[in-house]
């Protein structure tokens, strides 16, 4: 076990918010509740940021818990709940006084949460240093040194770890480790793709454009926007700028304070002490953007730099292109700042890097430190999975597409009642363009898991949210 105090941050859309006044749940409700709130007229209105809040005001809202729960969203998928994270980390510890969860309201500038945290990992550190000076056993444990912090963050809660380190400085001395899973230190194209509603597929669906009205006034969105040179210019890629995200759906003003905080982040050069990321690879993850006439098209390929910066060409002068993957949201070199030392690659989903067996091994291996490091057992392959980002059908077919091989032997999937745990489809995979696919028909409307094995202990896993025909308009 270890004598540190531990604090778990979850990403976003990872805590559950509630009215400050009234109590009201607002999200991290049940699996019925959510099938509601993304079909009905003004069911996610109450989430929408005011312009107070837009300018990093907050109050109206309380963040009150870890999320619980499995929720869903378009095109940020699945969010798993951190049950499983809390647990693997109560275990790791002296006494469960030494954890602290961390929600926060993840609609709201990543600066301002960072500031939050900073100020309750000190107070929980001094509070835990207290407990052990009273405690004649958890005093023998610290022969060797005092308690010192260990971060464990989940997606963006990486990004408000950084924050809550810059932001006050003398914590980095007393942090032991900073734990990453799928944090986008770079930003992920994948919101860019969110702010613009996905305009480029025609006949879009309620949730899609529910996800959209909503994601355009949070500054926590577009604080997760790429910070690296992603738009396809043709024979130029350049940075998004904050007068194309206002141009394709987003807010101008909101994308200007986040470049800044970026630049502040960036300039401050801050490397997180002891940092291990946990970077999920092998899934098909948006990497770059092509925009026409206020339409972003996703890519899912990024650019090779070249010598001083510069981009490498082809053999026709072109910018030479290749597709990195990712974990599904969040492409692999956005995901890590550090040394490939420390950084563990795994082949699991973004919303499950939090969920995973083989993530959470990780995270009680450097808890632990002296425990000696399983590693994750991968099986044969590096497989990746891909459903509808934006809902299916209920009653109609749909495809699931499987990467990294193009043969099913060995290879399983299931479709799982996300709500009760039972199994309700086998979906039968077979060979198509390079990968597999199979046709999914969904029995009822309700949350989804779709499960794929290979015989390893990596199981990929995404949830998926059916509707009903008549509840999609």
């Amino acid at each position: 076990m270890t004598q540190d105090a531990v604090v778990v941050v979850p990403g976003i859309m990872g805590s559950e918010l509630r009215d400050a006044k009234t109590g009201d749940l607002l999200w991290g409700m049940s699996v019925r509740l959510l099938e509601r709130a993304w079909r009905r007229g003004d069911g996610l209105e109450h989430l929408h940021a005011t312009p107070e809040e837009m300018e990093g005001g907050g109050g109206r809202v309380r963040a009150t818990g870890l999320l619980s729960v499995p929720a869903w969203a378009p095109f940020l998928q699945g969010a798993e709940p951190y049950s499983s994270l809390l647990r693997t980390v109560t275990g790791a510890v002296a006494a469960p006084e030494a954890v602290l969860a961390f929600p926060y309201d993840w609609r709201l500038p990543v600066e301002r949460n960072g500031a939050l945290l900073a100020a309750a990992a000190r107070k929980h550190l001094q509070q835990w240093c207290t407990r052990v000076e009273e405690c004649l056993e958890l005093r023998a444990l610290c022969e060797d040194r005092g308690p010192r912090l260990v971060f464990v963050a989940h997606s963006m809660g990486g990004l408000v770890v950084r924050a809550a380190l810059v932001h006050e400085s003398d914590l980095v001395s007393d942090t032991r480790a900073v734990i990453t899973l799928g944090t986008p230190f770079f930003g992920a194209a994948k919101a860019a793709v969110i702010l613009n509603g996905d305009r480029a597929r025609p006949g879009q669906v309620l949730p899609t454009r529910r996800m959209q009205a909503l994601a355009a006034t949070l500054p926590g969105v577009h604080d997760l926007l790429p910070d690296y040179r992603c738009v396809d210019e043709g024979l130029e890629v350049t940075r998004l700028s904050p007068e194309t995200v206002g141009a394709i759906g987003g807010s101008k003003e909101l994308a200007a304070r986040s470049e800044e905080f970026r630049t502040r982040m960036r300039d401050a050069g801050l490397a997180l002490p002891g940092h291990r990321a946990v970077v999920g690879v092998a899934q098909p993850t948006v990497q770059s953007l092509r925009i026409k006439s206020g339409i972003v098209h996703a890519q899912y390929e990024t650019f090779r730099a070249g010598a001083e910066g510069g981009l490498k060409l082809d053999v026709d002068g072109v910018p030479e292109r290749f597709d990195r993957a990712g974990d599904g949201t969040v492409y692999r070199d956005a995901a890590s700042i550090g040394t490939p030392a420390s950084t563990t690659y795994l082949p699991i989903q973004h919303g499950a890097l939090a969920k995973h067996n083989s993530a959470l091994r990780h995270v009680h291996a450097v808890l632990t430190e002296h425990d000696e490091h399983l590693g994750p057992v991968m099986g044969d392959g590096e497989l990746g999975l891909a459903l509808p980002e934006d809902g299916v059908p209920v009653g109609e077919a749909w495809t699931l597409r499987v990467t990294g091989t193009a043969s099913p032997a060995g290879v399983t999937c299931l479709v799982v009642d996300a709500a009760t745990g039972r199994a309700v489809e086998r979906p039968r995979l077979s060979g198509r363009d390079g990968g597999l696919a199979a046709q999914v028909t969904p029995p009822d409307s309700g949350l989804y898991r779709v499960v794929l094995e290979n015989g390893g202990n990596a199981a990929i896993t995404q949830l998926v949210l059916a509707v009903a025909p008549e509840e999609a308009d």
